[in-house]
């Protein structure tokens, strides 16, 4: 990739083929100190108020630079390798590629919490791994007044949902989510019913003195493209219907309408939606429903299948951020009368970590 000039106009040369980069696109561009707040990086101009007519008067590329001048008298000094970037668009998350992942997979790359950790190169290495696998484990988080928020925090700003701004999951009575039991909670993700939808849970292991309540999770990306591969009717009926998911306590009722696979406009994977005990499925014509309910079931039988799941025990101090739009979790039954388990957990949402990445990158000039 290369810029190249030609009669008072900029190419963008890739791989063989040409581009001309529009003019006004590289007159919003200026970066001089008349043009640019050299601290928040904002424009001290408003480009809809420029005429519409920008041309090119005097081109001149040197030294890794692109010095224009403008018809309405500007001028400035370009960085070729700032114009490359924004084409390249390394700084964005989708760069890095996710990594499909089944039983097999071994939890090896966990990151010791040490002071300052957000501001250093293993929050940055940590940050990627959560990118590729979905999820990444913390050790040794302090476990004293509810650190999570203040973990959370350092990374965005916790997301507050209906069970606030954080949550304690540990057996109690009358609970209005089952996660506050002992029973086992099979493969899920959290909050289908909100819209938006949580990006990121994070959850702190506080106590943990029991032998059973493991914890589990499923690569809902990984099983998505298995079922698209395996099951194409069934990938199309489950990515193409949309099914209400539905939250009801003393104080609010919650709804959403969504497909259990969602695609991007590509037809790539975006996100998965998945609890048996939250969805309603409409009605629509009974050879539909007919499919519906087969492609359902099996994307079930996947998901708590022992091939694409993971088991392990937190200990305290362990934090696991994961991704709620590609991963399913959930824990094995325990016994109650053993001990004491007790996790709290807050959300986040995707800005949050990819500011927290670009932010990194820069300062650490990764």
């Amino acid at each position: 990739m290369k810029i190249e000039l030609n009669e008072n106009k900029v190419f963008l040369e890739n791989q063989g083929l040409k581009k001309e980069i529009h003019p006004f696109w590289l007159r919003e561009r200026i970066d001089g100190k008349d043009y640019i707040d050299k601290i928040t990086q904002q424009r001290l101009f408003d480009p809809t108020e420029l005429k519409n007519n920008i041309k090119i008067d005097k081109l001149n590329l040197t030294d890794g630079f692109l010095e224009i001048t403008f018809n309405d008298g500007t001028y400035n000094k370009f960085s070729i390798e700032n114009i490359l970037k924004e084409f390249i668009n390394n700084n964005s998350t989708q760069n890095i590629g996710k990594v499909k992942w089944d039983s097999s997979f071994k939890i090896s790359n966990n990151f010791d919490f040490e002071e300052n950790i957000f501001e250093k190169k293993s929050m940055y290495e940590a940050l990627v791994h959560f990118y590729k696998f979905g999820f990444v484990i913390f050790k040794k988080v302090p476990t004293k007044n509810n650190f999570i928020v203040n973990f959370a925090n350092s990374i965005g700003s916790v997301r507050r949902t209906n069970f606030g701004e954080f949550f304690n999951v540990k057996s109690k009575p009358n609970p209005n989510d089952l996660a506050y039991t002992s029973l086992p909670l099979a493969p899920h993700t959290d909050n289908p019913y909100r819209n938006p939808v949580p990006c990121i849970q994070l959850l702190h292991c506080i106590e943990n003195e029991v032998k059973g309540g493991l914890s589990t999770l499923v690569d809902g990306y990984n099983v998505s493209e298995c079922l698209k591969k395996d099951y194409p009717e069934y990938y199309k009926i489950l990515t193409e219907t949309k099914v209400r998911f539905q939250f009801i306590d003393q104080s609010v009722i919650l709804e959403n309408w969504s497909e259990m696979i969602e695609v991007d406009q590509n037809g790539n994977f975006k996100q998965v939606r998945f609890s048996p005990r939250l969805d309603f499925v409409p009605l629509i014509d009974k050879e539909k429903l007919e499919l519906f309910y087969s492609a359902r079931k099996k994307i079930s039988e996947l998901y708590n299948s022992d091939k694409f799941r993971i088991e392990f025990k937190l200990i305290p101090g362990d934090l696991i951020m994961m991704d709620n739009h590609r991963l399913l979790h959930g824990r094995t039954r325990y016994d109650a009368n053993e001990g004491n388990r007790f996790l709290q957990g807050c959300y986040i949402d995707y800005d949050s970590t990819e500011g927290k990445l670009k932010h990194l990158k820069r300062e650490l000039n990764i």
